[in-house]
Formats: C-alpha cells, sequence, structure tokens
C-alpha cells in the first residue's frame, strides 16, 4: 500500500504529465516499498510509474440536484408568491421584514462560501474578509449616493454629507459613480485589486497560520479607521444611507425589494455552483494538497503563490459581490462594516456549518445570524457570550461543524 504523501506526490505529478524525480522516489522508498504491485502503482516499485486517478464525477449528485431546484424554486417562485400575492392576514404571508432578513442572511451566506474556499479547501484562514464586503459594499452605495440626485436635505447634486462639510466638487474616485455599469465593474475590480496586491506580498513572503490571519486582521482595522475619516470622501463615520432608486427605479417598494431578493438568492446557488466545479477541478485538487502539504507541492513543481493568491482573490471578489448586493437590501454601508468582530464572524460561520464541506458554511451562516436576530432582541446583553461559547464549543466537539455531525448520524444509522 502506497503512503499518504505518496498518493498525493504522484497525484499532482500525474496531472503535470511527470514523472517523479530520483531524489522523490528515493525519499518515498525510504517509508516503505509496497509489498506487491499495485493497480494504481503500474508494475510495482521498479517497473513504470504510472497513476490511474478516478474519474471525475458529477458536479452534483441526484440528490444533490433535487436540493439545489428545491432552492431554486424557494428562491424564485414560493418566497415572492408568499410575499406579494398571499394577504398579510394569512399565516402564508411573507413579511417585509422576513424578506429582508433572509435577503441580509443569504448575503452573508455568500461570504462564508468564500471563507470556505479559502480556509476550508486551502487552509488559510483570514480574519479580514470583511474589507472586501464592505467594498462591494461602498461601490454600490456610491452608486446609490448619485441615485438621489437633488432629493436629498439640501436640495443638491452632491451628496448631503459633502454638502455638511462644504465641499464643492466630486473627489476622483467618485468619477464614475453615476454608471452603473462602471459600478459592476468596480464591484468586481476593486476588492480583487486589493486582494491582488495584499496577497501577492503576503504569499510571495510565504506568510502563512496564525501570522497571515494576524496580519488580515490588521489590513481591515486599518481599513476600517481610513474611511472613518471624512476627507476621504466615504461619508466618515455616518457613511452612506437615505438611498432613494436604483437604475431609477424606488427602492422601497415591495417589488424591488423581491426583485433583489431572487438576485441575491441566485447569486448564492451560482456560487455555490461555481465552487462545486471549482474544488472537483485539477486546480481545487492542488488547492487542498497546499493545505494538506504545501512543502511537499512545492517539491513535486507546483508553484503555490499562483494557486494561493488565485483562490485568494476570487474569494474576495465574492465578498465584494456580497456587499454589493447587501447595501440596497439593508439600506446603510458605514465603517463598522469593516470592524475585526465581523470578519470574525465569516470565519464562525464556516466553523460552524463545517469547512471544506461549501454547503456547510452557507448552513452556519443561516443558523448563526438567524439565532443572532432572535438573540439579540430576546436577550441581548448575552449574544456576545453565546456567539463565544458556540464558537468554543464546535472547536473542541464539532470540529467538522453541524454538517459533520449530520454525516456522523447519517453513517451510524446506515450501519
Amino acid at each position: 500500500m502506497s503512503t499518504p504523501i505518496l498518493t498525493i506526490t504522484d497525484s499532482l505529478l500525474a496531472e503535470q504529465g511527470a514523472q517523479p524525480s530520483l531524489a522523490v522516489a528515493e525519499s518515498l522508498s525510504a517509508s516503505g516499498p509496497s509489498p506487491q504491485p499495485s493497480p494504481q502503482r503500474g508494475e510495482g516499485a521498479r517497473g513504470p510509474l504510472t497513476v490511474v486517478l478516478p474519474g471525475k464525477g458529477p458536479l452534483l449528485t441526484r440528490t444533490g440536484w433535487s436540493a439545489f431546484m428545491m432552492a431554486l424554486i424557494a428562491v424564485c417562485a414560493v418566497a415572492p408568491v408568499l410575499n406579494l400575492w398571499v394577504p398579510q392576514g394569512s399565516m402564508f404571508h411573507m413579511s417585509t421584514y422576513a424578506v429582508a432578513l433572509l435577503g441580509k442572511i443569504m448575503c452573508y451566506a455568500i461570504c462564508a462560501l468564500a471563507m470556505d474556499l479559502i480556509w476550508g479547501y486551502t487552509g488559510i484562514l483570514s480574519l479580514g474578509h470583511g474589507v472586501f464586503f464592505a467594498l462591494g459594499g461602498y461601490a454600490m452605495g456610491m452608486y446609490l449616493m448619485r441615485q438621489i440626485g437633488r432629493d436629498g436635505n439640501y436640495k443638491s447634486d452632491l451628496p448631503d454629507f459633502m454638502v455638511f462639510l462644504d465641499w464643492k466638487v466630486l473627489p476622483w474616485h467618485w468619477t464614475f459613480s453615476d454608471s452603473f455599469i462602471a459600478t459592476l465593474i468596480l464591484i468586481v475590480a476593486v476588492p480583487g485589486l486589493v486582494a491582488f496586491v495584499f496577497g501577492y506580498f503576503a504569499f510571495r513572503s510565504r506568510i502563512k497560520g496564525v501570522y497571515f490571519s494576524i496580519i488580515t486582521q490588521a489590513m481591515t482595522f486599518a481599513a476600517m479607521l481610513l474611511f472613518f475619516r471624512n476627507e476621504t470622501g466615504f461619508g466618515g463615520n455616518n457613511g452612506f444611507t437615505d438611498f432613494k432608486r436604483i437604475l431609477n427605479i424606488p427602492l422601497a417598494t415591495p417589488s424591488m425589494r423581491m426583485v433583489l431578493f431572487v438576485l441575491t438568492g441566485l447569486t448564492l446557488l451560482g456560487f455555490f455552483l461555481f465552487a462545486k466545479w471549482l474544488v472537483g477541478s485539477k486546480f481545487g485538487r492542488v488547492l487542498q494538497a497546499i493545505r494538506d502539504a504545501e512543502t511537499r507541492v512545492m517539491f513535486s513543481g507546483y508553484n503555490p503563490l499562483g494557486y494561493k493568491l488565485t483562490i485568494w482573490v476570487i474569494s474576495a471578489i465574492m465578498c465584494g459581490v456580497a456587499g454589493a448586493l447587501y447595501v440596497p437590501q439593508v439600506g446603510i454601508i458605514n465603517p463598522g462594516e469593516m470592524s475585526p468582530a465581523n470578519s470574525i464572524e465569516i470565519a464562525i460561520w464556516a466553523a460552524v456549518g463545517g469547512r471544506a464541506s461549501l454547503i456547510g458554511p452557507i448552513v452556519g451562516a443561516f443558523i448563526v445570524n438567524g439565532a443572532k436576530s432572535w438573540l439579540t432582541v430576546a436577550y441581548p446583553e448575552f449574544w456576545l457570550y453565546f456567539l463565544g461559547a458556540l464558537f468554543i464549543g464546535v472547536t473542541l466537539f464539532l470540529p467538522n461543524g453541524v454538517v459533520g455531525l449530520v454525516k456522523k448520524f447519517r453513517k451510524g444509522g446506515e450501519k
């Protein structure tokens, strides 16, 4: 039988179309030769070394596709019918509050999914993903502020906070804020560019582990302090609020709220399929190998820098898109979204649901934020204690999260 490290090395080399070097073969043979020829190892220790990788499975199982279609129907059909057509007095009516709450949690679920790609599948714990979420939110918020036009308190073409601070013209970084197309580009480009610059220098310096987590936390804290300053042109500690319309369509209507809800649900489902495809590809298998044995991956001829940087940027863009969907539904964006506590919460969602499972972080986001919405009303003084106890309990007793616990019970039932 081959060792786990040997299997990882051979798999990576086979995907490159390369044979292991003599040094690799000698170092691996020290852990013990295979007593018998193995179908996966070719003709034996001295024969040609060929690796037969398992065939690539379907994107989702039949059960998975059924669950996906049920979620799609719930988002695109059931929720709109219950909210817009079922009378308010009916027990089946979905309130506007529920629509806003679920839309907000789905934005959080996108962030948790992004965290799973970088932490669960690559082994990089980021405590600064809140900054990417906020950057996407600010890009959308700038556009929404320009959409207010002269309907603000000061009846000016400038946003109200700029008039209050006696600004005469828009800052240079507001140049394209009146264009919806430019805003969509900025929602992707700004978080992606910031992530690329930060990740390039961090990964090139081979910063990892707790040191990387601390640096990402320092990054989001520094960004929060920067956005608190009035002279940066982002509204200071008040941020952006009092949005009126998007694409010249009023925001405060049930139909527009439902459109934003459906768009958020479709984005979450789309990102889930994308993440599922990504982790099942060759790229995803290399990411998991980097997570488990980065040094061995480097020794096999792969440069982890490009892989880690790519998934880091993808994860940041996903958070930016989530922030852009979050702002028009919640109606405000301020530097508080960049607080280190918010970034830590994203990691907690992934841990509670179950890392390296994709569906787990989504479930974790719904569980934690659903509990938060209830506890902050019923027991507001105990919410933070509950959150800390939940994270400690999951770390000690549920290392694979809620999804891992469900899988464990399912296997036990089958036996």
